[in-house]
């Protein structure tokens, strides 16, 4: 459960091998100015199959995330199913009232560099299972609330779920080489302050 973890699942250089505090990792972060140019949504092709098992990156995630797993019918149809949804701390019994977020809003990525990536490369992000961290299943509510804002503009509304939000934010920034404008940084650092014990790893998207 995503409301449990303060650490990105994956591997990256830190002390003793144990990762960064979220203020190391912060401090990683290239700055740069952000500009939205061209951004167009149709730009990330989303939702792939990749494995061919039927199953879209959606509904792996939503099999990923599941407390207790819903049921898998024929082309990867789900029924049933539990879900916490740790930006607001709500329970979900229903997949139709899940969004699949980008932690790291498309937008936003574009803004931080991928205006610069191929096709191929943004298709990658988009769908990014290789990191558990970087796409999460979440109420409409706090989802659509956010949009393609960043942590200067918008941070999920329960109490519990700021640090994990920062340490996903920073982790998926570090993980795919996005870069971090001033305010996000002074509100990353801020929001660091009351996680001490957070830590990040990552591993380089390839």
């Amino acid at each position: 459960m995503h409301d449990e973890l303060t650490s990105f699942d994956d591997s990256s250089e830190g002390k003793d091998g144990g990762g960064l505090s979220l203020t190391e990792a912060i401090g990683k972060l290239k700055a740069a100015r952000e500009s939205r140019t061209g951004y167009e949504r149709e730009k990330f092709k989303l939702w792939v199959g990749e494995d061919h098992d039927g199953c879209d990156t959606r509904k792996e995630v939503l099999l990923t995330e599941a407390v207790n797993k819903p049921r898998q019918g024929e082309d990867c149809k789900l029924t049933g199913g539990v879900w916490r949804s740790y930006y607001d701390d709500k329970t979900v019994t229903d997949a139709r009232k899940l969004d699949i977020d980008h932690v790291v809003p498309l937008a936003e990525a574009w803004d931080s560099g991928a205006s610069k990536w191929t096709a191929e490369r943004r298709e990658a992000y988009a769908n990014d299972l290789d990191a558990q961290r970087s796409l999460v299943a979440v109420s409409l509510g706090p989802n659509r609330a956010k949009g393609d804002q960043d942590p200067a503009e918008w941070l999920p509304p329960a109490k519990d779920a700021l640090c994990t939000y920062a340490t996903d934010w920073v982790a998926t920034k570090l993980r795919w080489n996005l870069s971090s404008d001033r305010a996000e940084t002074k509100a990353l650092h801020k929001a660091a302050k009351g996680c001490k014990d957070a830590t990040v790893t990552y591993t380089p998207a390839p």
